[in-house]
């Protein structure tokens, strides 16, 4: 991507993530679920990193929130509320990690906070609810507040006095003081006297309180909020506390912004508990980023155990100097971060919209995305099922696309972003013709399939033969698979299997993580094939293995890994007349050799295979000189070895092996139930050797 792309994808990307965060954090609505919103911050946050020369002060990445409703008194923060960035993989946080090892180790401090001992992190649970600062005075709560643009928040403490959750009054420092001696606080480094605390956490709704809600809207005909957060943010912003107070809202408190003589994280938490504030139990110290990683692993598998919703993971540096050295960059820390859990929706961008052929001749289009993880997985297809799928969703060819996946089913666009189109988008059309085949397409309801009623089945057969034993040899793909991924528009032709990621199989139903692995592996350590077996993958019509071989030995390339395209090159200087000269190479098989490599599709596919990192190469073997110059066809059944061994034999010592018998021919070797080659052996006076003859040749 060039700057001047860059900028112009930032500034979509702005435009439109400034539209739905308004939504979101002023109105208290959204059109776009959390998770595309998500991940349209974090493309614009990995582009802006990118290119830090393209970050302006209005960026989204560089302010907090939405601004203050009219109706509510502004409020000034004791300091400012924060948000985090986010990260979505392992990689990112290690990047995280990384930055600010690099920010620390170019500031004269590095060493001395580089001393502190573990553990390093803390870990939140990441509620998915509505941030709050309170102000206590005296121990008694004077003041709460929403975080607003960060700086200046709303007054809104007569509604957030009905969260029972929250205490009017703290613990006095006394008992304060007797609480933080049972939590083995070392009480004799803070000041529990202060009269000023101020303090921040969350407000939010359970699951239980949302589904009642939701009942009671139903009852009334009324229509029924979205998701949990909308409730608790709608209610702390009612001007009649009433409302909020019949909705049962609950709260986490996990920052004290008042120095107490505080050094970590952990012991801020542990103050707020000793002055009886409520903690979320399920915080706790990490040493390493493998814990980090085992608690955001094991929380992304266990949420539907708590009653309220989470969506990952917050983690912060533990030390509080290292925190404060580290310091703000735009509007976030860069000593904490939001790790979320695996997004059920994300945005990406659709690339192209092949058409795949079915078993049945059924011509499906299926979206090749930009690789994009959804619910744990990365995918890079997407059926669209038929053009009138296409035509809803308004879908073009360069669409910025919501893409879903709930639970484990396959991945689906559910929307299209029309407001990041840049004009460069393409529609797309069904084709009118086979890709396959080049037959007739006809439409069949909301089916469109090849006029030839034989298509797909042969396409299935065609991918067969390429995975076989002789051939490609991937053995994790059966025929059962083949015809499945046909089905679900996975593979159209033999170049789509070197497209496929694990995401895209592992969301099938009956492919697990395992499977999606192997089969990924499989394919991944078969790229590399010799000539021979590589001709005879491609299915041309009369080419078996002995003529591949017999090809492989005709062609002037050296013996070493070459490219696809040298191949077509070699193949595309041959003439008619002279490969009939090959061994083994009669008029049809020439014919059929040259039409094939001399046919635009074809050539196509092999550009594709080379594109995929398919390689090619001649298998380098010391050969014997006992049968040099000597050609066998072998017919029958042999007793001593199998017709495949026998060959391999011939092929040590010296030998060429061929499928047909002619006048080149030097032996044919007669088994068990021989086939018509014998009998033609005879006619044109060819050297016929029974088994015993024929191990005595070889012995």
């Amino acid at each position: 991507m060039t700057i001047d792309q860059a900028q112009s994808r930032i500034e979509q990307l702005r435009k439109t993530i400034n539209h739905h965060r308004y939504l979101y954090h002023v109105l208290d609505t959204q059109e776009i679920s959390d998770a595309a919103l998500d991940s349209l911050k974090k493309e614009l946050f990995d582009l802006e990193q990118q290119y830090p020369e393209l970050i302006t002060s209005d960026s989204p990445t560089q302010r907090v929130g939405g601004k203050p409703l009219k109706a509510f008194k502004k409020v000034a923060h004791e300091a400012q509320m924060l948000s985090f960035n986010d990260a979505f993989s392992e990689d990112d946080m290690r990047d995280w990690a990384q930055r600010n090892e690099n920010y620390l180790s170019s500031t004269s401090s590095f060493s001395s906070l580089t001393s502190h001992l573990p553990p390093l992190f803390y870990g939140e649970l990441k509620i998915d609810g509505f941030a709050i600062e309170l102000v206590y005075e005296n121990g008694t709560l004077v003041q709460a507040s929403t975080r607003g643009d960060g700086f200046i928040g709303e007054d809104v403490t007569q509604n957030i006095k009905t969260v029972e959750a929250i205490p009017l009054t703290i613990l006095s420092p006394e008992e304060a003081r007797d609480n933080a001696k049972k939590l083995n606080l070392n009480i004799t480094t803070f000041n529990f006297n202060v009269p000023r605390i101020v303090v921040r956490g969350e407000v939010f709704l359970t699951k239980k309180e949302f589904e009642r809600i939701n009942k009671e809207q139903e009852a009334k005909g009324q229509k029924v909020f979205a998701n949990p957060r909308n409730i608790a943010a709608g209610s702390v912003r009612q001007l009649d506390a009433k409302v909020i107070a019949s909705r049962k809202l609950d709260s986490y408190q996990y920052a004290l912004v008042t120095d107490l003589g505080q050094t970590t994280h952990e012991e801020e938490h542990l103050l707020l508990k000793a002055f009886g504030f409520k903690t979320n139990p399920h915080n706790k110290p990490l040493t390493s980023l493998e814990d980090v990683f085992a608690f955001r692993n094991y929380w992304d598998t266990h949420r539907e155990k708590i009653d309220y919703e989470i969506d990952g993971i917050v983690v912060m540096t533990n030390d509080n100097a290292t925190w404060n050295a580290l310091g703000i960059v735009g509007k976030a820390p860069r000593g904490g971060i939001a790790y979320k859990f695996s997004p059920v929706e994300a945005t990406t961008v659709v690339e192209d919209i092949k058409v795949q052929i079915g078993r049945t001749g059924t011509l499906t289009p299926v979206a090749v995305m930009r690789p994009v993880t959804v619910g744990g997985v990365t995918i890079s297809h997407a059926t669209l099922h038929n053009a009138d799928q296409i035509e809803r969703l308004g879908l073009r060819i360069g669409d910025t696309v919501v893409i879903s996946r709930a639970g484990d089913v396959i991945p689906q666009i559910t929307e299209v972003l029309t407001d990041m189109r840049t004009g460069k988008e393409k529609a797309f059309v069904m084709p009118t013709h086979c890709p396959a085949d080049g037959s007739p397409v006809v439409r069949d309801g909301v089916a469109y399939r090849c006029s030839n009623k034989k298509c797909g089945a042969r396409n299935s057969e065609n991918i067969r033969h390429f995975v076989s034993r002789s051939a490609f040899d991937i053995r994790g793909l059966g025929p059962k698979i083949i015809d499945r991924f046909i089905d679900e528009g996975l593979i159209s032709d033999v170049a789509d299997i070197f497209t496929l990621t694990e995401g895209d199989i592992k969301t099938m139903e009956g492919f697990g993580e395992k499977s999606a692995e192997n089969i990924i592996r499989e394919v991944s350590e078969h790229k590399k094939i010799p000539l021979a077996r590589f001709i005879y993958s491609l299915g041309i019509i009369h080419i078996g293995e002995e003529t591949s071989r017999a090809l492989v030995n005709a062609l002037p390339i050296p013996n070493t890994q070459f490219q696809i395209s040298d191949v077509i090159e070699e193949f595309q200087k041959l003439t008619i007349e002279t490969l009939q000269e090959i061994p083994d190479v009669g008029p049809s098989v020439a014919n059929s050799i040259h039409e094939w490599f001399n046919d635009k599709h074809n050539i196509e596919l092999l550009h594709r295979l080379e594109d995929l990192g398919v390689t090619v190469f001649i298998e380098q073997k010391v050969a014997g000189t006992k049968l040099a110059g000597k050609t066998f066809v072998l017919t029958g059944t042999l007793e001593t070895m199998s017709r495949d061994e026998a060959k391999e034999k011939i092929r040590e010592l010296g030998g060429e092996t061929a499928e047909s018998v002619s006048k080149k021919t030097s032996y044919v070797v007669v088994g068990a139930d021989p086939g018509s080659k014998a009998k033609k052996a005879e006619e044109l006076g060819v050297t016929i050797l029974n088994e015993q003859a024929f191990m005595k040749l070889i012995g």
